[in-house]
């Protein structure tokens, strides 16, 4: 019996994920003769509140051959060093998880190893002080990273603040140019093969329908297709990230945007800000068993840089994850795969994580089993091991001032991230798991700025002298403060290469 090939892909919902997903496949299939149609209703709101990424959508926007600097006026977006972490360890207390690497390595040993070492030997010096990002973040500078920029810019990560609907709505564009169809339209109802189960068609209002082989569900929290016509049900992690509430308002942006992200701890939760071109977006991220709506709304009003240029939009989520992410001829991506608090900016990311997965595994025929197999056994992977990370961060408190710390703090964390806080903590090991997200920086950065960093250190970083030790590390703080002090502002940056339109926030928030 001959397999019936996929040549048609359908995409319920738009939004981040939705287009996203459809320039993806249309520049990568069309010269395949498989065609991409985007179904999606303006009655339907999308969250549209992910608006801080990490460096790997620079990687996805220059496969898609978008102009960097294109992209940054389309999307009032800013750039982005890292995240600033305040009140997490202790209140009061502030630290940066920046998106460079932390010094050079000396003698093949690691460069926390040395740094380590050189602590116990009396010397003060954070880790900010051998990080690049960290500070030209807290400078207000910026620079793109260039080959002929030397050794220390090249060490400079970046990512963006962006306005998510403006991003969808470029994304839009691209993909309709390369050959994606939208069609407006409300799903009533999914059609479904009466024997094997597989989606055959999306029944829209006005009697319409839109027939498939492969289906890409993108309808948000709702899961419509992976959830209410696959039966993939939700593997819930609530008891270790609690937080299943947030609030979201835009403000009018204070001065000019910094190029990080600011989170900062509350009673029962935690906040951001993050800056964009033309306002600065802002929200509150909170569990409900400890802090009512109401409550969180008037910290987050109480908390803001300027004016309010929107109304608060309340969300619910559940933390976690679809036991399967693709199931029968269904790929869930975005919110309908599995949901993860945006502490560390990761929901665009698992987005292109489900993206990349799916062309790298894309079926030749409708039954796949094997492709969806490894699919499913890989994107799992990739929402535990930044589970772990995001658990970290409050596991790894001293706040005793709230019962939602209080719980946090003494919470049953996975097997997994006890290990690796364990190894960690004792001297300073740090071991990467097949593609884990997150390396030895970002480890280090959480753990040190809230409390839990290496107490001893590797002995092979004893192979320098105490005088050799010093000086290399002082020649690199040196190097580090130079190169920050040298380049030019963010602001100025924008300004000369990629400064966005004036926008009516008003007319846009209304």
């Amino acid at each position: 019996m001959t397999k019936q090939q996929v040549k048609s892909v359908v995409i319920a919902g738009g939004g981040t994920a939705g287009w996203m997903t459809a320039a993806a496949l249309a520049k990568t299939l069309g010269g395949a003769g498989v065609s991409v149609t985007l179904v999606e209703s303006e009655a339907i709101a999308t969250v549209g509140v992910g608006e801080a990424t990490i460096p790997a959508i620079t990687k996805f926007n220059q496969r898609l051959g978008i102009d960097e600097h294109d992209f940054m006026r389309a999307t009032q977006a800013t750039y982005k060093l890292g995240i600033e972490f305040a009140d997490w360890g202790a209140l009061g207390e502030s630290y940066f998880h920046p998106f460079g690497r932390y010094g050079f390595d000396l003698e093949a040993v690691e460069f926390h190893q040395h740094w380590a070492r050189l602590r116990s030997l009396g010397d003060a010096h954070g880790l900010e002080d051998y990080s690049l990002n960290t500070l030209a973040a807290y400078q207000g500078k910026f620079v793109r990273p260039e080959p002929d920029h030397g050794s220390v810019i090249g060490q400079l990560g970046y990512a963006f603040h962006f306005d998510a609907s403006l991003y969808a709505a470029f994304l839009r564009d691209f993909a309709e140019r390369r050959g994606a169809t939208r069609i407006e339209g409300l799903i009533e109802s999914v059609e479904q093969d009466g024997e094997t189960g597989s989606i055959t068609a999306l029944k829209l209002d006005g009697d319409r329908r839109v027939a498939g082989d492969l289906f890409i569900d993108c309808t948000g929290f709702r899961g419509l297709l992976i959830d209410g016509a696959c039966g993939s049900h939700f593997h819930d992690w609530g008891h270790w990230l609690p937080c299943n509430r947030a609030v979201a308002v835009a403000c009018e942006k204070q001065g000019e945007p910094v190029p990080y992200t600011r989170s900062t701890a509350r009673e029962a939760g935690w906040q951001w800000r993050i800056p964009l071109q033309h306002r600065t977006g802002n929200g509150h991220v909170f569990c409900d068993a400890y802090l009512s709506a109401e409550k969180a709304e008037e910290v987050l009003l109480a908390n803001l840089d300027g004016e309010p240029v929107s109304s608060p939009n309340h969300l619910r989520f559940r933390t976690g994850h679809r036991q399967e992410f693709w199931s029968s001829n269904c790929v869930a991506i975005g919110l309908s795969s599995g949901f993860l608090e945006p502490l560390e900016s990761t929901s665009i990311h698992l987005i292109q994580m489900g993206i990349s997965k799916l062309i790298s595994l894309f079926p030749s025929a409708i039954e796949a089993p094997i492709d969806r197999a490894e699919y499913n056994r890989l994107m799992r992977d990739d929402f535990e091991h930044i589970r772990d990370f995001l658990v970290l961060h409050y596991k790894a408190t001293r706040r005793d001032d709230s019962p939602f710390w209080d719980y946090v703090r003494e919470m049953d964390i996975p097997d997994s991230l006890a290990r690796k806080i364990e190894l960690l903590q004792s001297q300073g090991r740090f071991f990467k798991y097949d593609a884990e997200l997150f390396d030895v920086t970002s480890w280090l950065a959480v753990a040190e700025g809230q409390g839990l960093g290496p107490q001893g250190f590797n002995p092979l970083a004893q192979g320098l002298s105490d005088q050799n030790l010093r000086q290399s590390m002082e020649n690199m703080r040196g190097a580090y403060a130079k190169a920050a002090a040298a380049m030019p502002t963010h602001q100025a940056y924008i300004e000369r290469f990629c400064k966005a339109p004036p926008m009516d926030l008003k007319a846009k928030t209304a």
